[in-house]
């Protein structure tokens, strides 16, 4: 396979030709090795788009544009982005804490995640998505989940975990809430979409956002982690200020 055609053809039908991806995270190498990981949040009611991304260190989390227009606040407002010594999580939820402390104690990601279930908002009920850059071991390891209601009952939760060999440079895996738009929103399917990070991280944030559906995109971040760990450093657009 053509991972680098693919990687093309997956980002112009699954980002910029479908209105609706939803939330979405990638995590890659630019073609000069250096680490990034992706992450952005869309939007389609007032309480969705009433959001704003916040870069403290390496932590990247949501925040209310307008609180007063705030109506619930236990979907929308979390930390997207944490990182430990050589450990760095994106996900679309709280679960991103979860993993964290999970992760602390000596657990692994996978039995952190399995303490979640998918997000609680029916008819939706939209995919908890997260992913893992591990470059504390003598090789870097990738871990990716989506909780996801079941097809046979929307109460029970499947789980797909993901453990990919690391992309070559210029190359990131991603997994997307929705495969477009509809009531209700349908869930992503399959494994990871190859997804191309071209350039620097400003040049992926720039990408990226203009291919995100302009009438419903809110926010984007890209992470760089430097090849050997490190701090990450992050880049954040936002439509609202």
């Amino acid at each position: 396979m053509d991972l680098h055609a693919e990687a093309k053809r997956a980002f112009a039908e699954r980002i910029e030709q479908c209105a609706y991806p939803g939330r979405g995270l990638v995590v890659g190498r630019d073609p000069a090795g250096e680490w990034l990981q992706v992450y952005w949040i869309m939007g389609r009611s007032e309480n969705s788009r009433n959001r704003r991304f916040v870069a403290e260190g390496g932590t990247l989390r949501t925040e209310a544009v307008d609180p007063s227009k705030l109506a619930d606040p236990s979907l929308v407002i979390y930390e997207a982005m944490l990182e430990r010594p050589g450990l760095y999580l994106v996900s679309n939820g709280d679960q991103t804490r979860t993993a964290y402390e999970a992760l602390a104690r000596g657990e692994s990601f996978e039995e952190a995640l399995a303490t979640r279930e998918r997000e609680p908002d029916a008819p939706h009920y939209t995919p908890r998505i997260s992913a893992l850059l591990d470059l504390s071991r003598e090789r870097p390891a990738l871990a990716l989940s989506i909780l996801r209601a079941s097809d046979g009952d929307a109460a029970a939760t499947d789980r797909a975990s993901f453990r990919p060999a690391p992309p070559p440079p210029g190359l990131g895996l991603g997994l997307t809430t929705y495969r477009g738009d509809g009531d209700p929103l349908p869930s992503f399917r399959g494994d990871p979409l190859w997804l191309p990070l071209a350039g620097g991280a400003e040049d992926v944030l720039e990408a990226f956002w203009h291919a995100l559906d302009a009438g419903n995109r809110v926010a984007l971040a890209v992470k760089r982690v430097p090849a050997a760990g490190g701090h990450g450093t992050l880049l954040v657009r936002n439509r609202f200020a």
